[in-house]
C-alpha cells in the first residue's frame, strides 16, 4: 500500500468534468460518466493473478472472479471484459492456456458481461486477469470510504485464502473444497441483496487484507473516524491458525503487516494477529451500514448461501489507532 503510493505520488491530471474516481482516489474502480448529461457512470478496474491451484481451469475462474468483484465492490453491473493471459509456455501446453481462458469465460458469463477479446503475451511465470467494465448510477456509487460513525460493517467471506493457498502451493493442504468453493464465488449475489440497503461504503477484501482495506474506510486525509473489529466475530476459513503457526503464510500478508502495523492497535488477547493482514484472493466485500440494518442484511445473506457473513465491526470517531482489534 505505501509502496504503490509512492510510486503513483507524482502522477497528475487536469480536472474533468467526467470524472467521478480516478486513481488519485484509491478506490476499488475508475469511474467517468459517460457525457457531462449522463445519468450513469461507467466503471473500469483491471487485475490478474499468478495462479494459486493446480487446476487451471479452477484458476481461470478464482482469477476472473477477483478481477469483477471491483465492479460489484461500487454497486455496479459488469458490461465486459478483455482477457489478459501472460503464458508460461516453457512449462505448460497450449492446452492449460485454454482450461485458463475457459475457467474465466464461465465466470464473465456467470456475471452477466460479455467477452470482447484480451490480449496474450509468453513470460516466465503464469500470470491471468481480466480488464473490466461496467456501469452504474452515479448517484449510487458505493464508495469505499464514506461509511458514517456508528455503521456496522458486514464481511461476506471467511478470511485466510492467503494462508491456504500458500499452504496449497507446498503441498500441505489436503482438503481445498471450501477454499476453492469460497475464491470462485462471485461477489455479485452479496452485492446484488445489499442494494435493497442503505449501503454507506463498500469494498472487497483482496493484496492488502482485512487491516488494509479497513483504513481505506476511514478515509486519506484529516480523517475522523477510527474502524473497530469485532476478532471473535471475524470469519476464518478451518486450520488457518495451525497453518500459521508454523510458517505457512504468504510473504504479502507479512509485508502488509510490517507497512501498516503502526496503525493498529490490540485491545484484546489474541494467539496471532497475521490472519487480519493475510493478503486475500477473491475476498468478500466489507460493507458499512447503519446498525439496525446489519442483522438483517446478514440473516439475508445467510438465506442466500453466503453462510460466512457476519458484522465484524463498527466505524467510531477518531481514536489513538486507525485500526482496533478488540
Amino acid at each position: 500500500m505505501e509502496d504503490l503510493s509512492q510510486i503513483s505520488s507524482e502522477l497528475s491530471q487536469k480536472p474533468n468534468p467526467l470524472l467521478l474516481t480516478g486513481f488519485e482516489d484509491n478506490e476499488d474502480c475508475g469511474a467517468m460518466l459517460l457525457s457531462t448529461e449522463s445519468e450513469y457512470a461507467i466503471l473500469s478496474s483491471v487485475d490478474f493473478i499468478t495462479p494459486v491451484v493446480d487446476d487451471p481451469y479452477i484458476y481461470g475462474q478464482i482469477a476472473a472472479a477477483n478481477a469483477l468483484s471491483d465492479i460489484f465492490a461500487m454497486g455496479g453491473r459488469a458490461l465486459s471484459a478483455l482477457n489478459l493471459l501472460m503464458w508460461d509456455s516453457t512449462h505448460f501446453d497450449s492446452a492449460v492456456a485454454n482450461a485458463i481462458l475457459r475457467g474465466g469465460l464461465d465466470k464473465i458469463t456467470e456475471s452477466g458481461a460479455l467477452l470482447l477479446g484480451g490480449h496474450t503475451i509468453k513470460d516466465k511465470e503464469q500470470k491471468y486477469g481480466l480488464s473490466v467494465n461496467g456501469k452504474v448510477h452515479k448517484n449510487k456509487i458505493w464508495r469505499n470510504n464514506t461509511g458514517y460513525i456508528g455503521d456496522l460493517l458486514v464481511l461476506t467471506k471467511p478470511i485466510g485464502s492467503g494462508i491456504l493457498t500458500t499452504a496449497i502451493k507446498a503441498r500441505m493442504l489436503e482438503d481445498k473444497t471450501e477454499v476453492i468453493r469460497t475464491m470462485s464465488m462471485l461477489n455479485l449475489y452479496a452485492a446484488k441483496i445489499a442494494q435493497n440497503y442503505e449501503i454507506h461504503a463498500c469494498t472487497d477484501i483482496t493484496g492488502f487484507g482485512l487491516i488494509g482495506h479497513g483504513i481505506e474506510m476511514c478515509g486519506k486525509i484529516n480523517n475522523e473516524k477510527s474502524v473497530l473489529f469485532y476478532t471473535q466475530q471475524i470469519p476464518l476459513f478451518e486450520g488457518i491458525k495451525s497453518l500459521a503457526q508454523i510458517g505457512i503464510v504468504p510473504g504479502g500478508s507479512y509485508e502488509n503487516k510490517n507497512a501498516l502495523q503502526g496503525k493498529v492497535t490490540i485491545q484484546c488477547e489474541l494467539e496471532d494477529d497475521i490472519f487480519y493482514y493475510d493478503a486475500q484472493t477473491s475476498g468478500g466485500l466489507l460493507f458499512a451500514l447503519p446498525h439496525n440494518q446489519a442483522q438483517k442484511f446478514v440473516d439475508e445473506l445467510r438465506t442466500n448461501n453466503i453462510e460466512h457473513a457476519s458484522i465484524v465491526g463498527e466505524i467510531t470517531p477518531k481514536q489513538e489507532s486507525t485500526i482496533i482489534l478488540g
